[in-house]
């Protein structure tokens, strides 16, 4: 009996060293099992995020324009006896109708504009009124511009034969971008598409933010949800009665100058002044005021249209604080 006990007490450190090398092989594997499962998880999320990037922007457009909307819309649903999927139609419809009108009126001028263009110069009646004598003394653009006037009244085909490399250089930046403002157009459409949707859900779409913002900031998160929320709407309300109030004052512009087709020149302006980019309205048409009005009232004209374009640098400061 003493002799198997003996036995027993020398054979158990072998037994504990077995036990132990085979509890490390277990830690070993599920470690292993773990780093793979950890970098099969990485590589999903990152194909998911380089194979959803380019529709990214549009995602976060498209909730901030659902949770900007979102008061106006459940005023709208209140109104018709709570039907939530017509009011998301109709917020969609109204929202879209807003973006292509301005883009679907300057596309049938530019096209009419050209297409009248190209037929005057085939049938050779398009010709070029002569300067006012006023554009020489411009500053510092007079001189070079009433000399390619004056030559473009004289021969308009020397003239264009003339300008040819500036004009082939000019065409592929004009055509990039329009290209540009196209795609951002179309971005912006589909963003509101995906605000229509989220508003339709917007049941869901509150209880799992709801819930996320649970989860981040504990017993906090309906605070930071409500304060999220309310930044957002803040920002964008921010930014549409800027280019609103910005619209308003360059339409009394557009008036008080006589520039034809004032109302859609300002229907043009309020969409650059949501998109930042008043400057691609702005010039156009202190070039058309220099060539037809007296130098005193482009001048002023000029004046104004400098005061309307920095007026959002304040506003936005006013309104956002």
């Amino acid at each position: 009996m003493a002799t198997s006990i003996q036995s027993i007490q020398k054979g158990s450190p072998a037994l504990l060293s077995g036990e132990q090398v085979a509890d490390d092989r277990e830690h070993i594997r599920r470690g292993l099992e773990l780093c793979i499962y950890i970098g099969l998880v990485v590589l999903l999320v990152g194909t998911c995020f380089f194979i959803l990037r380019p529709f990214l922007p549009l995602v976060v457009w498209g909730i901030v324009i659902a949770i900007s909307t979102y008061p106006a819309f459940k005023r709208l649903q209140n109104a018709l006896g709570g039907r939530r999927s017509l009011a998301a139609v109709l917020c969609t419809v109204l929202m879209l109708a807003v973006l292509i009108a301005p883009v679907v009126l300057l596309t049938e001028t530019l096209v009419g504009g050209v297409q009248t263009m190209t037929t005057r110069m085939k049938e050779g009646t398009l010709t070029v009124p002569p300067p006012p004598p006023n554009v020489e003394s411009w500053f510092l653009i007079g001189r070079p511009l009433n000399r390619i006037w004056s030559a473009a009244a004289t021969d308009l085909s020397a003239a264009l034969v003339s300008l040819s490399p500036q004009i082939k250089a000019a065409v592929p930046a004009l055509f990039s971008t329009s290209a540009d403002i196209g795609l951002t157009v179309l971005q912006f459409a589909l963003s509101i598409l995906l605000a229509g949707v989220l508003l339709a859900n917007a049941q869901s779409g509150a209880t799992v933010s709801r819930s996320l913002a649970n989860r981040l900031f504990g017993k906090n998160g309906p605070e930071f949800e409500a304060l999220a929320g309310a930044t957002i709407r803040n920002v964008t309300m921010g930014i549409l009665g800027v280019a609103l109030i910005q619209s308003v004052l360059a339409a009394i512009g557009f008036l008080m100058v006589g520039l034809p087709g004032a109302g859609l020149w300002s229907l043009i302006f309020l969409f650059a002044a949501v998109l930042q980019i008043t400057f691609v309205v702005f010039i156009p048409a202190v070039i058309y005021v220099f060539a037809i009005a007296s130098a005193t009232k482009a001048i002023l004209f000029l004046v104004w249209c400098v005061f309307v374009g920095l007026l959002n640098n304040v506003l936005v400061l006013l309104f956002l604080g």
